[in-house]
């Protein structure tokens, strides 16, 4: 796959300006994929090239191209570009009118989901940054989503965050109250709602396929910093396709601090606390039978920390595992026996800020850690490291350093989502 920017001539940049009557951003701007490995432009791959004109409905500006191979319906059409490395759709806009608006919609990636053809792509805001940015599955390029256009409150106040299919739903305070602001990846741009049923802060989430789950945090009752807090029990779920929320069945334990996952077809919110105190416990929620079962001392043998953050955990194939702040140790749980396998350091300094700025998930069949490296003298710039664990091997994981000090932004991770598209 190439990488860097794409070369666009004024005359190419004023026909696409033309094209639905769009005006197309240009390439330092957030809509474009940029790499790091070259300071030179970089053609299209001749061989994507090829194909895109090859499966164009309309006449190819080269004749080679529809000389030997015919046009294809739409439906063919569509499953080929949907094969498209992702962060090479926005080439896609330059070989036609059709093209230019199917990258703009959700059929593409309805169709990747189909046929098993989704990406991993990491968006992260780091402190420091008034943008969120976005990386691909093997970090070699990013780009800058569009700023979000929220409120003072908003923007520098804290937030939490979720994906749901190619949805990314940021949720935070605003003068107004709690707000949610929701960034769609096939229109890159920025909306504002749908709000929850019962707004949240500091709350518990995960997400499946194409739906995301919201449990407990705090509610407040009443406009302003002024107004009233109680711990949430409620839980909800996300539909990316109708924008809406749907209330689900109330937890056994109201919590805040907490964390979600999703394994075993089952949504788990671990931790927390609430009037009562720190939760050692955990629950799942049984979709067949509707309800929330108790998982007691889930969380027995972690140690507590005054002001910490939620628990660090993250599911690979089906296996839980967590990082302790207090020791930067990577942890499996055994299901079996409700308890913690140790499997070694993780190369972040989780214990830096009491697991907060640190971002650990799953990234497709691998673990990622984001934060301040343990080895790197230059520790101001984050550090990004991948595994791919194996909890019954005797060995230490070994870690993949993907960049170290390249990528220039700060190591603490205020917020940090995978989407899968």
């Amino acid at each position: 796959m190439s990488k860097g920017k794409e070369k666009v001539t004024a005359k190419s940049e004023e026909q696409d300006k033309e094209t639905d009557g769009q005006v197309v951003t240009d390439h330092s701007k957030s809509r474009y994929w940029v790499g790091f490995d070259s300071p030179e432009s970089t053609k299209v791959n001749p061989n994507w090239l090829r194909l895109a004109l090859a499966c164009s409905s309309d006449k190819p500006q080269d004749a080679d191209y529809s000389s030997y191979i015919p046009s294809l319906n739409y439906e063919l059409e569509n499953i080929i570009l949907a094969r498209f490395p992702r962060s090479e759709y926005w080439k896609l806009s330059f070989v036609n009118k059709r093209f230019a608006g199917l990258v703009k919609n959700e059929e593409l990636f309805k169709i990747r989901r189909d046929i098993g053809f989704s990406e991993p792509s990491v968006l992260m805001l780091a402190s420091g940054e008034n943008s969120w940015w976005a990386f691909d599955q093997g970090f070699s390029s990013l780009r800058r989503l569009p700023v979000l256009p929220s409120d003072i409150c908003f923007t520098s106040g804290d937030k939490e965050s979720l994906c749901a299919g190619t949805h990314l739903l940021v949720s935070g305070r605003e003068i107004e109250g709690l707000m949610i602001w929701r960034y769609e990846l096939a229109l890159n741009k920025w909306f504002k709602g749908p709000s929850m049923i019962y707004p949240r802060c500091l709350f518990a989430s995960a997400t499946c396929g194409n739906s995301a789950y919201v449990a407990g945090g705090i509610a407040v009752v009443g406009a302003g910093t002024g107004g009233t807090q109680s711990v949430h029990n409620t839980v909800e779920k996300y539909d990316p396709e109708t924008r809406s929320w749907t209330p689900l069945p109330r937890m056994k334990k109201p919590r805040k601090l907490c964390s979600g996952c999703y394994m075993d077809d089952r949504f788990y919110v671990i931790g927390g606390r609430n009037e009562d105190g720190e939760l050692t416990c955990g629950e799942f929620f049984d979709s067949e039978k509707n309800q929330w079962n108790l998982i007691p001392e889930m969380l027995k043998d972690n140690p507590v920390l005054s002001c910490h953050s939620p628990p660090l955990i993250a599911v690979v194939k089906n296996e839980l595992y967590s990082i302790e702040a207090s020791s930067n140790q990577l942890k499996v749980y055994l299901k079996k026996s409700n308890s913690w396998k140790q499997l070694g350091s993780v190369p972040v300094r989780a214990d830096y800020n009491r697991g907060w700025g640190v971002a650990f998930k799953s990234f497709g069949n691998k673990l990622l850690v984001i934060g301040a490296s343990t080895v790197s003298p230059s520790r101001s710039s984050m550090a990004i490291y991948t595994c791919s664990p194996e909890p019954e091997s005797e060995f230490l994981p070994e870690w993949e350093l993907l960049d170290n000090g390249k990528i220039q932004l700060s190591h603490f991770i205020m917020n940090c989502s995978v989407m899968v598209a």
